[in-house]
């Protein structure tokens, strides 16, 4: 049995991208995260965040200093989404909202890691969670 448990992104300052992160989720900073590692529980899959010394950011969409990986957030108001992560140190990169109002936007995070937040058409938001359209 295969089990994703975490998804770690590199960066110089753990505390600083963990608060970035958990401010954007509304999801508190794991206890017992530190200098060297700290992390965001997200039910069984913890956004971990581990220091590296020589740590260089990815220049989205520049491909000889390629983004490694990037977050999707589902929101279902992406202008005060937009409002709130830039607010906390998000850059936007790219807007591809289209004129019916779904689509992406992509940022980068306060160390240069690209996430978007999107709005895709015919999303449910309940108590209990999204849910998705059925692909056909």
């Amino acid at each position: 049995m295969l089990r994703l448990t975490d998804f770690i992104i590199d960066c110089p300052d753990t505390m600083r991208l963990a608060a970035f992160y958990s401010e954007v989720t509304g999801r508190p900073i794991k206890e017992g995260s530190h200098e060297n590692w700290a992390g965001i529980q997200f039910g069984e899959i913890e956004l971990a965040f581990i220091r590296v010394e020589d740590y260089r950011a990815p220049q989205w969409p520049d491909s000889e200093h390629p983004k490694q990986f990037h977050l999707d957030f589902e929101v279902d108001d992406i202008e005060a989404e937009q409002s709130r992560v830039l607010a906390l140190g998000a850059s936007l990169q790219q807007d591809s909202i289209g004129s019916d109002g779904y689509g992406w936007r992509v940022y980068t995070d306060p160390v240069g890691h690209p996430f978007c937040l999107c709005h895709n058409k015919g999303v449910i938001w309940t108590d209990q969670g999204i849910i998705w359209p059925k692909r056909g």
